[in-house]
């Protein structure tokens, strides 16, 4: 009985260890594919709830969409549609937020996380 315990603990163990070792292709993307995102210039924005008002003319659009996992160049989401426009937002440096504008003329917050591609 013993034995069969020792073994089962063993198992579980390893489980855990080998369950933190993965060497996907997406290990250099700093994506969270769970997440609504787009990039822009080599930096990821998530989307926020909140809407703007004010914006301070077009920066961008969105040249890539793709709602399948992977590291892609250049502007992309996984949620808009190519062609989709980012603006930079009055007030606010884009190093912290642009915004994207959606049907009916809103224009929603997204906020930078960080560099696409690091960890």
């Amino acid at each position: 009985m013993k034995k069969c315990i020792f073994t089962a603990i063993i198992c579980v163990f390893f489980i855990f260890v080998l369950s933190g070792c993965n060497n996907s292709s997406s290990e250099n993307s700093s994506a969270d594919w769970s997440a609504s995102f787009v990039v822009w210039d080599g930096y990821i924005y998530h989307l926020t709830d909140e809407y703007v008002d004010e914006i301070d003319g077009e920066i961008g659009e969105v040249t890539k969409y793709s709602d399948i996992e992977g590291t892609y160049s250049g502007n992309f989401s996984n949620v808009y549609e190519k062609g989709t426009k980012y603006f930079a937002i009055k007030g606010i440096n884009t190093e912290e937020a642009i915004a994207i504008q959606e049907e009916g003329g809103k224009y929603r917050k997204v906020i930078r996380e960080g560099k696409y591609g690091e960890k």
